[in-house]
């Protein structure tokens, strides 16, 4: 009997924070490197760099150890046959100065170890400041192989210095994430038969919260037309679930109307999260993911806008954002929200070759790592 080669690989990001977009991001490159390894008969054996590595480990059947203790992380890499840095917005000062450093410095690691860096599929920026520039630079030039997520990434480090035939861009790789159909049984429950399910995901940004009062109106209008169902999906707790009941209170005692509302709390697992969002009939988003589950399960979608990033995920499937965090109109979104109940056939023929390309390209980094770890012994 023939045993398949065994690689241990390590994998560096934003993980057991519980945030449901990057818990996603992790769960979709295991995925698509067990697919991969298993077409080229190659095992693979994840190590996860975690803030909780208990949870980490329970919840995906993986290795994980803490990525602030240095030495377990030394280790690790010791032990591995090379790191995937990513996927998710990693390199970007826009949430503090410690971020970037954090993260090349765990890809120094691995290089100094003499490992290779597979960086996977990352939103790179922003990076307002420009001292960071040659330290990404000269990081990624000794990385074996560079995936970014957006053109606008790509460009991004091209205005470093790096060369453009280094780096690929692909999709996010939870366009290739897969739900978890058996263990979301509360969606059924909470639904009513006919009334079209709006799926919301937002999230605190504007200190104004201009973009959740625009939100409410909108929806108290589209209330006002047709019953409803207005399904919060908060993907980061507390927070998210915290914005979505300010919008709930805004929104007043929608009974009369026979619209209902509920809040998903339940749908710990983003494979969960995955399927609830694909019994939505939309999807209205602030969360990146949020937007991304919505396309990869070909349910139509509203993006509002707070970052770059949720533009440029629009862009590939030819979408304008209804609105930003500091300005929501609500006629426009009531007015958007209808037009998709109504056309939404219409729409998933036009988007579903488009989205079944995504899906199909998402799948390249964890191919690319395979075969390198195939043809390197």
């Amino acid at each position: 009997m023939v045993t398949s080669p065994q690689k241990t690989i390590v994998i560096s990001g934003y993980y057991g924070f519980k945030n449901s977009g990057d818990e996603a991001v992790l769960q979709s490159i295991l995925t698509a490197l067990e697919q991969q390894g298993k077409q080229a008969g190659v095992r693979i054996n994840p190590v996860v760099l975690s803030i909780d590595p208990e949870w980490t480990a329970s919840t995906y059947g993986v290795q994980a150890v803490h990525r602030m203790k240095i030495g377990e992380v030394k280790q690790a890499l010791k032990e591995s046959s090379g790191l995937i840095s990513g996927g998710g917005s990693l390199l970007q000062d826009a949430t503090g100065t410690k971020t970037i450093p954090y993260y090349l410095g765990v890809i120094k690691l691995a290089q100094w170890l003499r490992k290779p860096v597979f960086v996977y599929s990352q939103g790179i920026g922003p990076v307002n400041r420009k001292l960071f520039y040659p330290l990404i630079k000269n990081t990624f030039k000794k990385c074996e192989y560079i995936s970014v997520r957006d053109i606008q990434s790509a460009e991004l480090l091209q205005s470093m210095g790096l060369q453009s035939d280094r780096i690929q861009v692909v999709p996010d790789p939870v366009m290739g994430l897969t739900p978890d159909e058996e263990n979301t049984p509360y969606m059924h429950e909470s639904s009513e038969p006919g009334l079209p399910v709006i799926g919301i995901s937002v999230r605190y940004w504007d200190k104004e919260r201009r973009e959740l009062q625009g939100i409410a109106e909108g929806l108290r209008k589209v209330c006002q037309k047709q019953p409803v169902h207005l399904r919060f999906l908060p993907f980061h707790f507390p927070d998210d679930e915290k914005a979505s009941q300010e919008i709930i209170q805004n929104l007043g005692d929608l009974s009369a109307q026979g619209c209902k509302v509920s809040v998903c709390r339940e749908a710990v697992h983003p494979r969960q999260m995955l399927a609830e969002v694909g019994r939505c009939d939309l999807v209205i988003g602030m969360r990146l993911h949020s937007l991304i589950y919505a396309a990869n399960q070909i349910v139509p979608l509203i993006g509002v806008s707070y970052d770059p990033k949720i533009d440029h995920f629009l862009d590939r499937l030819d979408i304008i954002p209804v609105g930003t965090s500091s300005m929501v109109d609500p006629g426009a979104l009531a007015a958007e929200i209808s037009r998709l109940l109504a056309g939404a056939e219409a729409w998933k023929e036009t988007a579903k070759p488009r989205i079944d390309k995504l899906k199909q390209e998402a799948q390249e980094p964890a191919r690319h790592i395979i075969d390198f770890l195939s043809s390197n012994g």
